[in-house]
């Protein structure tokens, strides 16, 4: 088997540091689709799609194994993606506030013979979060770009009870797993 390249489909500068962590050498390639829910489309068959949908979005060269990813933030019955502005960002962290919540992400890997995709569940249950606590969040700006409007690896950390499952899937890509499968390429 010839050598794989490695492509990362993302535009995600978290997924291109956490890759790096097993995988030191590889492209990245930002693809674009239109993330939609299907209606009564599962979150697990929602983020898979995605994956896919990215993974088939990105040119494939003879050697390349494209990695690609998804992630959400599912509460109670309801997906919450990034938010589509401040406002939005202060509403779903008040939903999640003193609640349990759960993350997917589903990853694909595309090579030319085939591809896979897998998806990971990890629970997250946040403290009661104040008022002020949200508003000084959204205000540093970084929710704006998070599924859930946070990032745990950040200043939102302070806001997590505890989490059952895959940290780095809550940042969004499930290293253990991605790395499982990683290694039946190559």
């Amino acid at each position: 088997m010839s050598k794989i390249n490695l492509v990362l489909a993302s535009s995600s500068p978290r997924r291109h540091e956490l890759l790096r962590l097993i995988h030191p050498y590889f492209e990245i390639k930002h693809p674009c689709i239109k993330e939609k829910r299907r209606h009564n489309e599962s979150p697990d068959l929602y983020v898979k799609r995605l994956s896919k949908e990215k993974a088939y979005a990105i040119n494939l060269q003879s050697n390349d194994l494209i990695l690609s990813a998804d992630t959400i933030v599912f509460f109670n019955q309801e997906i919450l993606e990034k938010p589509q502005d401040r406002s939005d960002a202060i509403k779903m962290l008040k939903k999640l506030s003193n609640t349990t919540h759960y993350v997917y992400t589903g990853f694909s890997f595309r090579n030319y013979n085939e591809i896979k995709s897998f998806h990971v569940v990890s629970e997250v249950a946040f403290r009661i979060i104040r008022d002020k606590e949200i508003d000084d969040y959204v205000n540093t700006d970084c929710p704006l770009d998070k599924a859930g409007s946070y990032a745990i690896q950040g200043e939102a950390s302070k806001f997590v009870h505890s989490i059952k499952g895959s940290y780095t899937n809550i940042i969004g890509l499930p290293l253990c797993e991605v790395s499982e499968q990683l290694s039946r390429y190559q």
